[in-house]
């Protein structure tokens, strides 16, 4: 008789205390009757206390559960890279444990994945209770994205996935820490297929995604996958050189024509239009650079908390997490 495969599902929570029973719950009847062996693996990103008492409860209640506790916050890609580190299941779908990606779709991922598909990405047309605000800075934002990035990314996209082995395999070669990894997986390759979904409003408690984070991942997804604002930056460098060079034509033409007159208002302008243009050039090449940075320092991506400390890999790349991994018991 052939082995059942295994399914890892991974689900990154940040104070989630509220939702994890019943998320668990959901999940455990949407996998219920599928062919597949299963574990439901969560990644605690920092949470309080009182977050962390019911992930353990349900660890210790609930024989498919494991979690992993990271020694702080590290925010939300750092904390579902963890769980990729660390998943080892024949297929792994990442998703969040607010109810707002539905554990009833996993059938449906994992019946697309049966029919060759290596990663079944999900697409969110709208989520119910959102505000306008979200919904058009979402939709212009990857408008804008699109347009500067060398590989197409799906507006709409979200981190609720499934990824054959072999991606997810693939993906542990993508050690860098300003991670977006909507881009990193579109560019990745491989044989995918999408499925649409309306996301429903949160089952308990508020997003931990303020308007910060909110940029700062925008802002990641930016500049991870295009170099085109400094080519912007470059641009318009060249632009106020001919704005520059156009005035000082006018600057000797009024001169030949003895009419010139000491003007504050304009020497005014100039120096601000210049001044803006430089400083904006600076801090966007500063962004570049302070990436850079972050990158040679070589310092881990995350850290876990010393009980679980034996599972995290000290070192990058595939084979390397792999050494460093304790296997996971699907038998249960």
């Amino acid at each position: 008789m052939m082995e059942q495969k295994r399914v890892t599902i991974v689900v990154p929570v940040y104070n989630e205390g509220d939702n994890i029973p019943h998320f668990t719950r959901a999940v455990m009847e949407a996998m219920t009757g599928l062919p597949y062996r299963y574990e439901l693996l969560f990644v605690d990103d920092g949470s309080r206390a009182e977050s962390c008492r019911v992930l353990r409860e349900t660890e210790r209640r609930e024989p498919h559960v494991r979690a992993i506790f990271l020694s702080r916050n590290y925010g939300h890609q750092a904390a579902l890279t963890c769980g990729l580190d660390h998943a080892e299941g024949d297929a792994v779908i990442t998703m969040d444990g607010d109810m707002q990606h539905p554990p009833a779709l996993l059938p449906r991922l994992l019946a697309l994945w049966a029919q060759g598909y290596e990663v079944v990405q999900t697409i969110r047309e709208t989520t119910q209770g959102v505000s306008a605000f979200k919904r058009l800075t979402s939709k212009y934002y990857y408008k804008f994205l699109n347009l500067i990035a060398a590989v197409p990314i799906q507006p709409g996209g979200s981190d609720f996935r499934l990824m054959d082995r072999e991606v997810v395999l693939a993906f542990r070669r993508y050690r860098e820490h300003d991670r977006f990894i909507r881009g990193l997986v579109g560019a990745m390759g491989f044989r995918q297929v999408q499925v649409r979904f309306v996301a429903p409003e949160r089952y308990a408690g508020q997003s931990k995604f303020s308007l910060k984070k909110m940029a700062k991942f925008a802002l990641d997804g930016i500049l991870g996958n295009s170099i085109v604002p400094l080519r912007i930056s470059f641009y318009i460098g060249v632009l106020s050189l001919f704005v520059s060079l156009a005035l000082l034509a006018h600057v000797f033409y009024e001169e030949l024509l003895g009419t010139t007159v000491a003007g504050w208002s304009t020497l005014m302008v100039c120096l601000s239009f210049f001044g803006g243009t430089q400083l904006m050039v600076l801090g966007v090449l500063g962004e570049y650079v302070g990436r850079i940075f972050r990158e040679v320092k070589g310092r881990p991506l995350y850290l876990i908390e010393p009980e679980h400390a034996d599972e995290m890999p000290d070192e990058q790349g595939d084979a390397a997490v792999a050494r460093h991994l304790r296997p996971l018991d699907f038998s249960r």
